[in-house]
């Protein structure tokens, strides 16, 4: 009997120090979600969009065509692996773009400032360059809804005709593209390995592949010499399965 009751507070001892410390990890959790949300906060703070102005300021613009403009020359200060910003109006995507093609994952979990992250930060694949027929962008599919989460909801087309838009900026200016394909693929697909077109022909065969595996048509369809920028995050049950919402400029 005496026994049995030293089992039972041997046990009653485990199962508080199990919950402890349980706790514990879920608080840190959460403490390190929130830190990473201020950060990028900051960041986005950092970047004060301000309306572009046409070259001749005393010559009104017949329509609005103006452009987000940010200002990068910080972030670029801070961290020179910062190549632009990642914005699609209307959603939490709103981040900062790394690009380190010695190190390809660099930031796959660490952060802007380089501690350890969990959300880690977009990057761009390392084979690409900013005048790539095809910028890849790479984010994590995050159950708090950060990062790239958002691109799940362009399964639903309904969604995809309110938020056509991806802004990416770079030093070389700002750029706004349409979104033309949404696919669920692997990560072994064909479309990761379109970078550059060799011709025109090359360029009208990718991108009408990915075109035919498009949940849905948007009724947009890519012009040889318009860059696409295909954002990609995980996708699905398995851990293979991908979505990339690909966009094409006008």
């Amino acid at each position: 009997m005496k026994l049995r009751r030293i089992s039972l507070a041997v046990l009653s001892v485990l199962l508080s120090a199990v919950t402890a410390l349980s706790g514990f990890m879920v608080y840190t959790q959460l403490s390190d979600r929130q830190k990473e949300k201020e950060e990028f906060d900051t960041l986005a703070e950092m970047v004060e969009v301000t309306p572009e102005k046409p070259n001749d300021e005393a010559v009104a613009p017949t329509d609005d065509t103006s452009k987000p403009v940010r200002d990068l020359s910080g972030l670029f200060a801070q961290n020179s692996d910062c190549i632009g910003w990642l914005c699609i109006p209307g959603t939490v995507v709103n981040y900062p773009v790394m690009h380190t093609p010695e190190n390809p994952q660099k930031y796959l979990r660490r952060s802007f400032y380089g501690e350890s992250s969990q959300s880690g930060v977009p990057f761009l694949d390392r084979r690409c360059s900013l005048d790539s027929d095809n910028l890849i962008i790479y984010g994590h599919n995050m159950k708090d809804g950060t990062m790239f989460s958002s691109l799940r909801n362009y399964t639903d087309p309904a969604f995809c005709a309110a938020h056509p838009v991806i802004e990416f900026q770079t030093a070389d200016g700002a750029d706004q593209y349409t979104v033309f394909a949404v696919a669920a693929v692997q990560k072994t697909d064909d479309w990761y390995s379109f970078i550059y077109a060799a011709d025109s022909a090359d360029f009208s065969e990718q991108t009408a592949v990915i075109l035919q595996k498009s949940l849905y048509d948007t009724g947009v369809t890519p012009v040889y010499g318009r860059q696409i920028i295909t954002l990609s995050t995980c996708y699905g049950s398995g851990k293979n399965g991908r979505l990339i919402v690909a966009a094409v400029k006008p």
